[in-house]
C-alpha cells in the first residue's frame, strides 16, 4: 500500500458517524420529550419507548461499526483473525448489554402498570 492509501479515510466512516450522532440526537430529544409528557395520571404508552430503544440501537451499531473500521479493517493481515475474534466477543458483549437493558426496562414497565 502507498502512504496515501493508508491515510485515506474509509467511506463508511462518514456514514457511521452521521448515523451515530443523529441517533444520539433522537435519543436525547425523545428522553427530554418523554420527561415532560409523562404524568402520574396519564403515563406514556410503553410503545413510545421503541423510539429511544431504536435510537440507542443505532448508537450502539454505529459505535460497533466504527470500532470495526478502527480495529479490524485497519489491522495487518497477520493479526486480522485475532482482531476479528476479539471484536466478535466485544460485539456480543455490547449487544448483550443492550438487550439486557431493553428487556429489563420493558419487564419493569409491564409489571409496574
Amino acid at each position: 500500500m502507498t502512504h496515501s492509501q493508508e491515510t485515506a479515510p474509509d467511506k463508511r466512516r462518514k456514514t457511521l458517524l452521521i448515523l451515530e450522532f443523529s441517533s444520539l440526537a433522537v435519543l436525547l430529544a425523545s428522553m427530554a420529550w418523554f420527561s415532560n409528557q409523562a404524568t402520574e395520571a396519564d403515563p406514556l404508552s410503553a410503545a413510545w419507548l421503541l423510539i429511544p430503544a431504536i435510537a440507542s440501537l443505532g448508537v450502539f451499531l454505529s459505535f460497533i461499526g466504527l470500532m470495526y473500521l478502527r480495529w479490524v479493517a485497519s489491522a495487518s493481515d497477520q493479526r486480522r483473525n485475532r482482531h476479528r475474534v476479539i471484536f466478535a466477543l466485544l460485539t456480543l458483549t455490547l449487544l448483550g448489554v443492550w438487550i439486557y437493558g431493553i428487556a429489563n426496562t420493558w419487564i419493569s414497565l409491564s409489571t409496574g402498570q
